[in-house]
Protein backbone atom coordinates (compact mmCIF):
# COMPACT_ATOMS: atom_id res chain seq x y z
CA UNK A 1 0.00 0.00 0.00
CA UNK A 2 1.77 3.53 -1.17
CA UNK A 3 0.11 7.10 -0.85
CA UNK A 4 0.93 8.34 -4.30
CA UNK A 5 0.21 12.02 -4.13
CA UNK A 6 -1.52 14.40 -2.09
CA UNK A 7 -2.71 18.06 -2.83
CA UNK A 8 -4.66 20.31 -1.84
CA UNK A 9 -7.37 21.40 -4.47
CA UNK A 10 -9.39 24.44 -2.24
CA UNK A 11 -8.46 26.77 0.00
CA UNK A 12 -10.65 29.57 -1.08
CA UNK A 13 -13.24 29.56 1.83
CA UNK A 14 -12.59 30.53 5.56
CA UNK A 15 -13.79 26.99 6.30
CA UNK A 16 -13.54 24.62 3.86
CA UNK A 17 -14.71 20.73 5.22
CA UNK A 18 -16.71 17.81 4.92
CA UNK A 19 -16.20 16.63 1.62
CA UNK A 20 -17.58 13.58 -0.13
CA UNK A 21 -16.27 12.31 -3.99
CA UNK A 22 -18.26 10.47 -7.01
CA UNK A 23 -17.21 9.18 -10.48
CA UNK A 24 -19.72 10.75 -12.93
CA UNK A 25 -19.89 10.76 -16.67
CA UNK A 26 -16.03 10.76 -16.54
CA UNK A 27 -15.54 13.05 -14.71
CA UNK A 28 -14.72 13.02 -11.10
CA UNK A 29 -17.21 15.43 -8.77
CA UNK A 30 -16.41 16.82 -4.95
CA UNK A 31 -18.56 18.24 -3.49
CA UNK A 32 -17.95 20.44 0.28
CA UNK A 33 -18.89 22.90 2.75
CA UNK A 34 -18.13 26.12 2.70
CA UNK A 35 -18.41 28.41 5.01
CA UNK A 36 -16.93 31.20 7.63
CA UNK A 37 -16.37 28.86 10.22
CA UNK A 38 -17.39 25.17 11.30
CA UNK A 39 -20.56 25.92 12.79
CA UNK A 40 -21.99 29.21 10.98
CA UNK A 41 -25.05 30.27 9.32
CA UNK A 42 -23.77 31.09 5.69
CA UNK A 43 -22.42 27.57 4.79
CA UNK A 44 -22.74 26.30 1.00
CA UNK A 45 -22.04 24.03 -0.78
CA UNK A 46 -19.27 23.64 -3.68
CA UNK A 47 -19.03 21.29 -6.25
CA UNK A 48 -15.80 21.26 -8.10
CA UNK A 49 -15.28 18.95 -11.19
CA UNK A 50 -12.20 17.18 -12.71
CA UNK A 51 -12.05 15.67 -15.99
CA UNK A 52 -8.18 14.78 -15.82
CA UNK A 53 -8.52 12.22 -12.96
CA UNK A 54 -8.00 14.87 -10.52
CA UNK A 55 -5.18 16.42 -11.55
CA UNK A 56 -6.58 19.62 -11.90
CA UNK A 57 -10.18 20.74 -10.63
CA UNK A 58 -12.80 23.83 -11.53
CA UNK A 59 -15.81 24.69 -9.40
CA UNK A 60 -19.00 24.68 -11.83
CA UNK A 61 -21.57 24.87 -8.89
CA UNK A 62 -22.43 26.62 -5.53
CA UNK A 63 -26.05 25.94 -3.75
CA UNK A 64 -26.43 28.42 -1.05
CA UNK A 65 -29.82 29.18 1.44
CA UNK A 66 -30.98 32.66 2.33
CA UNK A 67 -32.54 30.34 5.28
CA UNK A 68 -29.73 27.61 6.18
CA UNK A 69 -26.93 26.58 6.97
CA UNK A 70 -26.01 24.05 4.37
CA UNK A 71 -23.81 21.23 5.51
CA UNK A 72 -22.30 17.77 5.01
CA UNK A 73 -22.78 17.02 1.16
CA UNK A 74 -23.03 13.27 0.03
CA UNK A 75 -23.18 12.65 -3.68
CA UNK A 76 -24.64 9.35 -5.19
CA UNK A 77 -25.70 7.98 -8.56
CA UNK A 78 -29.30 7.17 -9.36
CA UNK A 79 -30.91 6.18 -11.96
CA UNK A 80 -28.60 8.09 -14.22
CA UNK A 81 -28.57 11.14 -12.37
CA UNK A 82 -26.10 12.34 -10.17
CA UNK A 83 -27.78 13.19 -6.57
CA UNK A 84 -26.64 15.51 -3.65
CA UNK A 85 -27.73 15.08 -0.84
CA UNK A 86 -26.93 17.68 2.41
CA UNK A 87 -28.48 18.68 5.73
CA UNK A 88 -29.99 22.21 6.82
CA UNK A 89 -29.51 24.00 9.96
CA UNK A 90 -32.13 26.60 9.78
CA UNK A 91 -31.39 30.20 11.24
CA UNK A 92 -34.81 30.02 12.91
CA UNK A 93 -33.90 27.03 15.12
CA UNK A 94 -36.75 24.80 13.34
CA UNK A 95 -34.97 21.60 13.69
CA UNK A 96 -32.64 20.52 10.76
CA UNK A 97 -33.74 19.61 6.91
CA UNK A 98 -32.81 17.63 4.80
CA UNK A 99 -32.75 18.19 1.29
CA UNK A 100 -32.18 16.63 -2.16
CA UNK A 101 -30.79 18.33 -5.30
CA UNK A 102 -30.71 16.04 -8.72
CA UNK A 103 -28.77 17.14 -12.16
CA UNK A 104 -28.20 15.53 -15.10
CA UNK A 105 -24.58 16.94 -15.68
CA UNK A 106 -23.14 17.89 -11.66
CA UNK A 107 -22.90 21.32 -12.96
CA UNK A 108 -26.63 22.27 -13.02
CA UNK A 109 -28.96 21.34 -10.10
CA UNK A 110 -32.60 21.09 -9.43
CA UNK A 111 -34.08 23.20 -6.42
CA UNK A 112 -34.11 21.86 -3.10
CA UNK A 113 -36.08 18.78 -2.20
CA UNK A 114 -37.28 17.72 1.23
CA UNK A 115 -36.74 14.51 2.33
CA UNK A 116 -37.06 12.49 5.58
CA UNK A 117 -38.14 13.25 8.59
CA UNK A 118 -37.80 17.05 9.85
CA UNK A 119 -35.16 16.72 12.85
CA UNK A 120 -33.47 13.69 11.41
CA UNK A 121 -30.23 14.45 9.16
CA UNK A 122 -30.03 11.73 6.74
CA UNK A 123 -26.21 11.78 6.45
CA UNK A 124 -25.47 9.32 3.35
CA UNK A 125 -27.33 7.62 0.83
CA UNK A 126 -26.44 3.88 -0.83
CA UNK A 127 -27.57 2.69 -3.90
CA UNK A 128 -28.07 -1.25 -3.90
CA UNK A 129 -30.57 -3.24 -6.15
CA UNK A 130 -32.70 -0.26 -7.68
CA UNK A 131 -33.25 1.62 -4.17
CA UNK A 132 -31.49 4.26 -2.22
CA UNK A 133 -30.47 3.12 1.50
CA UNK A 134 -29.28 5.47 4.37
CA UNK A 135 -29.39 6.60 7.92
CA UNK A 136 -30.99 9.69 9.46
CA UNK A 137 -30.28 10.35 13.00
CA UNK A 138 -31.47 12.34 16.03
CA UNK A 139 -29.43 14.11 17.85
CA UNK A 140 -30.17 14.72 21.90
CA UNK A 141 -29.92 12.80 24.89
CA UNK A 142 -32.77 10.71 24.55
CA UNK A 143 -31.60 10.91 20.35
CA UNK A 144 -31.42 7.74 17.76
CA UNK A 145 -31.32 6.74 14.25
CA UNK A 146 -33.77 5.51 11.54
CA UNK A 147 -33.16 3.70 8.15
CA UNK A 148 -34.52 5.00 5.31
CA UNK A 149 -35.23 3.31 1.78
CA UNK A 150 -36.55 5.44 -1.22
CA UNK A 151 -37.30 3.46 -4.72
CA UNK A 152 -37.59 6.33 -6.96
CA UNK A 153 -35.30 9.07 -5.01
CA UNK A 154 -38.35 11.39 -3.68
CA UNK A 155 -40.12 9.86 -1.53
CA UNK A 156 -37.88 8.31 1.73
CA UNK A 157 -39.85 6.16 3.87
CA UNK A 158 -38.66 4.64 7.24
CA UNK A 159 -37.34 1.40 6.84
CA UNK A 160 -36.47 0.97 10.81
CA UNK A 161 -38.15 3.52 12.75
CA UNK A 162 -35.01 2.81 15.63
CA UNK A 163 -32.44 1.28 14.02
CA UNK A 164 -29.75 1.96 16.87
CA UNK A 165 -30.12 4.22 20.05
CA UNK A 166 -27.03 2.84 21.90
CA UNK A 167 -25.60 6.14 23.14
CA UNK A 168 -25.02 9.35 20.60
CA UNK A 169 -25.04 7.37 17.43
CA UNK A 170 -24.73 9.95 14.15
CA UNK A 171 -22.82 9.53 11.18
CA UNK A 172 -23.07 6.57 9.18
CA UNK A 173 -21.62 4.86 6.12
CA UNK A 174 -23.51 1.87 4.60
CA UNK A 175 -22.33 -1.11 1.96
CA UNK A 176 -23.79 -3.94 0.60
CA UNK A 177 -21.87 -6.62 -0.34
CA UNK A 178 -22.46 -10.50 -0.99
CA UNK A 179 -25.86 -10.67 0.23
CA UNK A 180 -25.05 -8.58 3.19
CA UNK A 181 -25.59 -4.53 4.41
CA UNK A 182 -23.07 -3.43 6.41
CA UNK A 183 -23.44 -0.21 8.97
CA UNK A 184 -20.42 1.64 10.11
CA UNK A 185 -21.52 4.06 12.63
CA UNK A 186 -19.97 6.78 14.61
CA UNK A 187 -21.01 7.41 18.50
CA UNK A 188 -19.41 10.23 20.86
CA UNK A 189 -19.65 10.45 24.82
CA UNK A 190 -21.65 13.72 24.72
CA UNK A 191 -25.13 12.46 26.04
CA UNK A 192 -23.63 9.23 27.52
CA UNK A 193 -20.16 7.17 28.01
CA UNK A 194 -20.46 5.01 24.73
CA UNK A 195 -17.67 6.34 22.23
CA UNK A 196 -16.51 3.56 20.66
CA UNK A 197 -17.58 2.91 16.96
CA UNK A 198 -20.22 0.32 15.77
CA UNK A 199 -20.64 -2.66 13.29
CA UNK A 200 -24.06 -3.37 11.91
CA UNK A 201 -24.47 -6.55 10.09
CA UNK A 202 -28.15 -7.47 7.96
CA UNK A 203 -29.09 -9.89 5.27
CA UNK A 204 -31.78 -8.90 3.04
CA UNK A 205 -34.66 -7.39 3.72
CA UNK A 206 -32.18 -5.39 5.59
CA UNK A 207 -35.06 -5.01 8.10
CA UNK A 208 -33.23 -6.73 11.06
CA UNK A 209 -29.14 -5.88 12.33
CA UNK A 210 -26.89 -7.47 14.52
CA UNK A 211 -24.85 -4.70 16.32
CA UNK A 212 -21.04 -5.43 17.54
CA UNK A 213 -18.79 -2.66 19.09
CA UNK A 214 -15.52 -2.24 17.71
CA UNK A 215 -12.34 -0.86 19.18
CA UNK A 216 -11.80 2.71 18.30
CA UNK A 217 -13.52 6.06 18.46
CA UNK A 218 -14.41 7.14 14.89
CA UNK A 219 -15.70 9.93 12.91
CA UNK A 220 -17.04 10.92 9.38
CA UNK A 221 -17.33 7.29 8.33
CA UNK A 222 -16.88 6.40 4.43
CA UNK A 223 -17.02 2.67 3.76
CA UNK A 224 -16.25 0.79 0.80
CA UNK A 225 -15.46 -2.89 -0.23
CA UNK A 226 -12.05 -3.97 -1.85
CA UNK A 227 -11.26 -7.68 -1.83
CA UNK A 228 -14.52 -8.51 -0.44
CA UNK A 229 -12.81 -6.85 2.83
CA UNK A 230 -14.27 -3.52 4.49
CA UNK A 231 -12.34 -1.06 4.35
CA UNK A 232 -13.24 2.67 5.36
CA UNK A 233 -11.55 6.51 5.74
CA UNK A 234 -12.43 7.73 9.02
CA UNK A 235 -11.30 10.08 11.19
CA UNK A 236 -9.20 8.67 14.53
CA UNK A 237 -9.06 9.80 17.91
CA UNK A 238 -6.32 8.43 19.91
CA UNK A 239 -3.32 10.18 20.03
CA UNK A 240 -2.85 12.45 17.47
CA UNK A 241 -6.37 13.18 15.70
CA UNK A 242 -5.49 12.44 11.68
CA UNK A 243 -7.91 10.98 9.13
CA UNK A 244 -6.53 7.18 7.88
CA UNK A 245 -7.87 4.61 5.81
CA UNK A 246 -8.81 1.54 7.48
CA UNK A 247 -9.87 -1.74 7.92
CA UNK A 248 -13.18 -3.08 9.84
CA UNK A 249 -12.20 -6.93 10.77
CA UNK A 250 -15.99 -8.05 11.69
CA UNK A 251 -14.97 -11.30 13.41
CA UNK A 252 -12.15 -9.48 15.61
CA UNK A 253 -14.30 -6.75 16.55
CA UNK A 254 -11.19 -4.04 15.54
CA UNK A 255 -10.22 -1.91 13.20
CA UNK A 256 -6.94 -1.68 11.80
CA UNK A 257 -5.11 1.51 10.41
CA UNK A 258 -3.64 0.84 7.46
CA UNK A 259 -2.62 4.49 6.00
CA UNK A 260 -2.52 7.83 7.46
CA UNK A 261 -2.77 10.62 5.31
CA UNK A 262 -1.72 14.03 5.77
CA UNK A 263 -4.06 15.64 8.48
CA UNK A 264 -4.03 16.97 11.80
CA UNK A 265 -6.78 18.44 14.04
CA UNK A 266 -9.98 19.20 11.90
CA UNK A 267 -10.07 16.99 9.91
CA UNK A 268 -11.62 13.67 7.98
CA UNK A 269 -15.36 13.50 6.71
CA UNK A 270 -13.67 11.96 3.07
CA UNK A 271 -15.09 10.40 0.12
CA UNK A 272 -13.65 7.83 -1.78
CA UNK A 273 -13.87 6.39 -5.43
CA UNK A 274 -12.17 2.98 -6.10
CA UNK A 275 -10.67 2.71 -9.54
CA UNK A 276 -9.18 -0.59 -9.75
CA UNK A 277 -6.40 -0.86 -7.12
CA UNK A 278 -6.28 2.88 -7.04
CA UNK A 279 -8.44 4.78 -4.06
CA UNK A 280 -8.92 8.63 -4.68
CA UNK A 281 -9.79 10.31 -1.47
CA UNK A 282 -11.13 13.36 -0.64
CA UNK A 283 -11.20 15.11 2.60
CA UNK A 284 -10.18 18.29 4.62
CA UNK A 285 -7.75 18.87 7.20
CA UNK A 286 -6.04 21.71 9.30
CA UNK A 287 -2.22 19.96 9.16
CA UNK A 288 -0.76 22.52 7.26
CA UNK A 289 -1.07 25.21 10.03
CA UNK A 290 1.06 23.37 12.58
CA UNK A 291 4.03 23.10 9.82
CA UNK A 292 4.10 27.21 8.89
CA UNK A 293 3.63 27.91 12.96
CA UNK A 294 6.57 26.07 13.33
CA UNK A 295 9.03 27.40 10.48
CA UNK A 296 7.54 31.40 10.64
CA UNK A 297 8.34 33.57 13.92
CA UNK A 298 8.07 37.65 12.49
CA UNK A 299 4.63 39.57 12.88
CA UNK A 300 4.26 39.55 9.22
CA UNK A 301 4.75 35.98 9.15
CA UNK A 302 2.38 35.58 12.26
CA UNK A 303 -0.16 36.99 10.15
CA UNK A 304 0.43 34.59 7.21
CA UNK A 305 -0.03 31.62 9.42
CA UNK A 306 -3.02 33.05 10.29
CA UNK A 307 -4.37 33.56 6.84
CA UNK A 308 -3.37 29.79 6.72
CA UNK A 309 -4.95 28.54 9.88
CA UNK A 310 -8.34 27.32 8.36
CA UNK A 311 -9.24 23.94 7.03
CA UNK A 312 -8.55 23.06 3.43
CA UNK A 313 -9.81 20.16 0.96
CA UNK A 314 -7.31 17.65 -0.25
CA UNK A 315 -6.87 14.95 -3.14
CA UNK A 316 -5.23 11.58 -2.53
CA UNK A 317 -4.11 8.93 -4.39
CA UNK A 318 -3.32 5.73 -2.91
CA UNK A 319 -2.09 2.59 -4.56
CA UNK A 320 -3.95 -0.44 -2.85
CA UNK A 321 -1.60 -3.74 -2.22
CA UNK A 322 -3.16 -6.82 -3.99
CA UNK A 323 -2.99 -8.31 -0.46
CA UNK A 324 -3.55 -5.81 2.66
Amino acid sequence: MELISVKRIWDRGEHNAFTDLIAFQKALFCVFREGSAHVSPDGALRVLRSVDAGDTWQSVALLSSTQADLRDGKLVEFQGELLLLGGGAPHDKSGLQSYLWCSKDGICWSEPLEVADKGYWLWRLTAHQGSLYGVGYRAGPDGDTRLYKSDDGIAFNTWINVFNNQGYVNESSLVFHQDNGFCLLRRDPVWGPEFLGLLGKSSPPFNHWQWQALDKRIGGPVMFIYQSRLLAVVRLYEGQIRTALVEIEPDAGTIKELLTLPSQGDTSYAGVVLNGDILWVSYYSSHELAIVSHSEGTKDQDNKTQDKSKTMIYFAQIKLADEI
